[in-house]
């Protein structure tokens, strides 16, 4: 009996099991079904598309599916079962491709859980089977958006995946670029829409950013050598982060740029250029044209975040800045532009009291060298110009105002630079800032004139070939030069700076006749280039580069800008420049006399062919001919070359070696040029700004230069020589009072605080009281001044009666009807 009711109790155990097996949930059967026996005869078809048609018919049972599935790949990867692994992800993939409908998002969960594991596993081919799964699914555009899901764990086990060390390099390699496509497809989930988690947000994207440049800067590429077919992860994040920046909006843009520049900073990448040089191209290229302004304002406000690092890592950020700037200004220059001048313009002037001082920041023991401190000065330099030359016309000419501005200026605009830098300090910045305008104006073309040259440009430019600084001359002379060369002739005066030709036709000279607009900037502006140009020539420390540069500008102010009257003035002014040299000035060296007279015979050379008057061209060629053979030191063969041939004396400099005035005013008189002015003597005329910018008196210079003229008189020589000798006076304590100034008014400061800080009330209301009664007492007296008594009908005071004085106008009472 017992044994009977044992076996009794098996077989309904068996059949009630049986049963239930039978009873089980048509999903789960459906499910089981897709498994075979041996996971390695791989997923069986026939069954799946049993579970898609389910599927698609019922689809409120994906999500049980989906939980289904789960906890069989969670129990499968638990027992190490892996090919089941890969066949539970499969099926999940074809479900999701399949599935697109309102239910689909309790699905995704299930889905996104069994990524998550994988990821999670320790195992290299789970970590990149779960990423697969992940792509395929960000890839599908749902109908619903699902507003409680999140990729927070994803962005952080795809950024580590790009940072895998595993010790297989092949393996390695592989987890990298899953960890690159994992990225790319948490960005493509999240940025279509808006419902989505925020993936801009600055803890998302101070992970997703830094993993993408760890990949574009690594060298160790497996399969980036040349021939190889499959894509490199260098050329995968690169292709990765174009997208992400391609899909950022206006909003988002720093939050995109501040971990490429903390990355930059924290594994020292300026100061190798390239990469910086690189990352940045790459972000300029990608983003939308319409943001790129933005960019350049966080590089800008980098770059002064940075004022006290070394000088190599500014002047990395100052070379990606020039190449953004670049590419920023062919788009949209938005409101930067004078913006990014002016943070160039204070590292220089940071950069020059960095130099002098030796410290960039001398509370840390930051110290730099001269020739750290040159190298960024040139990139800054450089910059400047390759931003400037990528603007229009009129912007560029605000832009040289601006700089304008910056430049101290003698006796109109302050010093910069530190106090520590003191006069050399100034020096340096004008420099600067000089060879800063020069590069603006390299490229500048403009037809008008008067729009490239106003007086607010060219009066406190031309003050600077009065500096006893040869270097700042030159400078100054190129920046002229540049602005009014409109045909390109500079290069074609080159050669003519050391040889004389007979035949100019040879030049191919590009020449349009004169505008009107450039008649009136001569007549403007004519005489001050002309006594600018003559004072020039009279400095003592001109080199032969400064000659060159003079011949230079007078040939373009002949080509571009000469009609007759022009002419004239230029042949007068040459013929003054060899009067200069045949004074006896003790302030000019033997050299300096023979590169004058030089400079007037190349130029006298020029313009006769120029003028196309024969007899002017023949009077010319003959001296130039004597010359040669008598005198060869007066001509620039002699002259402007390494090692000039400088005579002991030029007692012989006189008779028909030199051009004669009255010769060839007769002969251009003779051809209907007006020459009264050429018969009057040069007399250049010192203003109050040329005053202010020399360093010494000018008075020897005057004096030179003083020729007689008609309207010349005795009491008029009397009145300039006490006014010479008394500006001599004023500017020999000029300096002092510079240097002076500065202190004394301190002091005077100094004092009125500790007069308000110390004295009795009593004492500072009366000072006060002083004051406002003077003030009243004043106004009073303008007040009595300007009451008159009324007229009298008859025009004038009745006799025998004083005139009533008026009443004062804000005493006077008006009716009601006249007040409103």
């Amino acid at each position: 009996i017992p044994l009977l009711y044992t076996f009794s109790i098996t077989i309904i155990n068996a059949g009630v099991c049986g049963c239930c097996g039978a009873l089980r949930p048509r999903y789960k059967r459906l499910v089981d079904n897709i498994f075979p026996e041996d996971p390695e005869d791989g997923l069986v078809k026939v069954n799946m598309e049993k579970l898609t048609f389910y599927a698609l018919s019922a689809p409120e049972k994906l999500d049980r599916i989906g939980a289904y599935l789960s906890e069989r790949l969670s129990r499968d990867v638990a027992r190490h079962r892996y090919g089941y692994v890969c066949i539970a992800m499969e099926a999940l993939d074809q479900l999701l491709m399949a599935c697109h409908c309102q239910s689909i998002n309790l699905f995704v969960e299930s889905f996104l859980t069994m990524v998550r594991k994988l990821l999670e596993a320790d195992k290299p081919n789970l970590q990149i089977l779960g990423t697969n799964s992940f792509v395929k699914f960000a890839n599908i555009e749902e109908d619903t958006a699902s507003y409680h899901r999140s990729y927070d764990f994803f962005v952080s086990r795809f950024s580590e995946m790009c940072h895998s060390s595993y010790e297989d390099p092949d393996v390695r390699t592989k987890i990298r670029m899953a960890g690159i496509r994992g990225l790319q497809g948490v960005v493509r989930k999240t940025v279509r829409d808006e419902l989505q988690a925020n993936i801009w947000e600055r803890q998302h994207m101070d992970k997703i950013v830094p993993s993408l440049l760890f990949n574009l800067q690594d060298p160790t590429d497996r399969y980036g050598s040349p021939g190889c077919e499959k894509e490199s992860p260098a050329e995968l994040t690169e292709r990765c982060f174009r997208e992400l920046l391609g899909r950022a909006a206006y909003g988002n843009i720093k939050n995109a740029i501040k971990p490429v520049l903390m990355h930059l900073d924290n594994h020292s990448l300026w100061e190798g250029k390239s990469f910086a040089v690189r990352c940045f191209k790459i972000i300029m290229y990608s983003i939308q044209s319409q943001h790129s302004h933005l960019v350049i304002q966080q590089l800008l406000g980098h770059l002064d975040a940075n004022s006290k690092s070394s000088a190599t890592v500014r002047a990395g950020i100052v070379e990606v800045l020039s190449e953004a700037a670049v590419i920023e200004a062919s788009g949209s220059v938005g409101p930067t532009v004078l913006e990014v001048f002016n943070t160039l313009l204070k590292q220089l002037r940071l950069s020059v009291d960095y130099e002098l001082t030796g410290s960039c920041d001398p509370y840390c023991n930051n110290t730099t060298t001269t020739d750290q401190e040159r190298q960024l000065q040139e990139a800054v330099i450089k910059t400047i110009g390759s931003f400037a030359n990528t603007l229009p016309i009129y912007q560029r000419a605000e832009v040289m105002l601006f700089i304008m501005g910056k430049i101290p200026v003698p006796g109109i605009y302050p010093a910069l630079g530190s106090p520590i830098a003191g006069f050399e300090g100034s020096r340096m910045i004008q420099v600067m800032l000089l060879k800063s305008l020069l590069q603006v104006t390299e490229r500048y073309e403009s037809s008008n004139m008067l729009a490239a040259l106003p007086s607010s440009f060219l009066e406190p430019l031309l003050s600077f070939t009065l500096m006893e600084d040869p270097e700042i001359r030159l400078l100054v002379l190129s920046i002229l030069i540049s602005l009014i060369d409109r045909h390109q002739n500079t290069h074609k005066f080159t050669f003519l700076r050391s040889v004389i030709l007979s035949d100019i036709s040879v030049l191919k000279l590009k020449m349009d006749k004169c505008s009107r607009q450039d008649n009136l900037f001569m007549k403007k502006h004519g005489q001050r280039l002309y006594r600018h140009i003559f004072l020039t020539c009279s400095e003592e420390n001109s080199g032969r580069s400064h000659y060159q540069a003079l011949y230079t500008l007078l040939a373009l102010l002949s080509v571009e800008l000469a009609n007759e009257e022009v002419v004239v003035d230029l042949i007068r002014l040459a013929l003054a420049l060899q009067d200069l040299a045949l004074a006896n000035d003790e302030r000019l060296s033997l050299y300096n006399r023979c590169a004058v007279h030089a400079l007037s015979a190349a130029y006298l050379s020029l313009i006769s062919q120029l003028t196309t008057v024969p007899a002017f061209c023949q009077h010319i060629q003959e001296v130039i001919e004597l010359r040669q053979k008598e005198v060869p030191y007066l001509l620039p063969e002699d002259i402007f070359i390494e090692n000039p041939r400088v005579p002991e004396s030029l007692e012989r400099v006189e008779g028909e070696v030199l051009f004669q005035q009255f010769q060839i005013a007769e002969v251009l008189g003779g051809s209907g040029y007006n020459i009264e002015i050429l018969n009057t003597p040069f007399t250049p005329q010192i203003t109050d700004e040329d005053r202010l910018s020399k360093r010494k008196s000018i008075g020897d210079t005057i004096s030179l230069q003083m020729d007689m003229d008609p309207r010349y008189s005795p009491e008029r020589e009397q009145v300039d020589c006490v006014c010479v000798l008394s500006e001599a006076r004023i500017q020999s304590h000029q300096w002092y009072h510079a240097v002076n100034g500065e202190e004394q008014e301190r002091e005077k400061r100094r004092l009125v605080v500790e007069r308000f800080q110390t004295a009795p009330f009593e004492e500072i209301a009366a000072h006060c009281g002083a004051k406002s009664s003077l003030l009243q007492s004043k106004l009073d007296q303008i007040f009595e001044l300007t009451i008159r008594p009324p007229p009298s009908p008859s025009g004038s005071a009745s006799q025998g009666q004083t005139p009533t004085r008026s009443v004062p106008v804000y005493e006077m009472k008006f009716p009601d009807l006249c007040v409103y």
